[in-house]
């Protein structure tokens, strides 16, 4: 359906049957990449492509997540396309995020910090995703509390999400 689509919407929601089902093949990064070249003026639909990739599930999203934030058109200080792929990886993607290892918290909690220089606001509002870390089993629950903590220890961390931290560990 990707390729015989007629409209933006269509194509987008071709697009993120096959990124999330069809993870990884050669027709899905096909239909990755065309999507982008299509699309790639278009910051709002562009959102829609991190936002798709930030979804995908599994523990390789982490990877991808890193590998988006080097993109061409990727910026921390944009505050759409942080939440578009930062967001959706933290709050839509449980098996990314909540990797066994912890490395999406740590992703997540590197992340956070450097919005946070940025724009306090939208790095408050995405920490808001680790809200729920005592309700996960001990091992995840010890690597976000801990990411939790690498955030509150930081000198200078803004108000904003100073009482967001302080609250999700109090």
């Amino acid at each position: 359906h990707f390729n015989t689509a007629t409209n933006m919407t269509d194509r987008a929601a071709a697009l993120a049957v096959l990124a999330h089902r069809h993870s990884g093949t050669a027709e899905a990064e096909q239909a990755l990449a065309a999507f982008e070249a299509r699309y790639r003026s278009d910051a709002l639909v562009l959102d829609k492509w991190f936002q798709i990739q930030a979804g995908v599930p599994g523990a390789r999203t982490v990877d991808r997540v890193r590998a988006l934030m080097q993109h061409p058109a990727f910026s921390i200080a944009n505050p759409n396309r942080v939440r578009s792929l930062i967001g959706t990886f933290s709050s839509a993607n449980q098996t990314g995020f909540h990797r066994p290892d912890g490395e999406g918290y740590r992703l997540f909690a590197e992340t956070v910090l450097e919005v946070e220089k940025r724009n306090p606001q939208v790095a408050a509002r995405l920490a808001t995703a680790l809200r729920s870390w005592r309700s996960l089993e001990p091992g995840r629950q010890a690597k976000a509390k801990q990411a939790l903590l690498d955030m509150a220890k930081v000198e200078n961390l803004s108000a904003d999400l100073r009482d967001i931290v302080e609250r999700t560990l109090a």
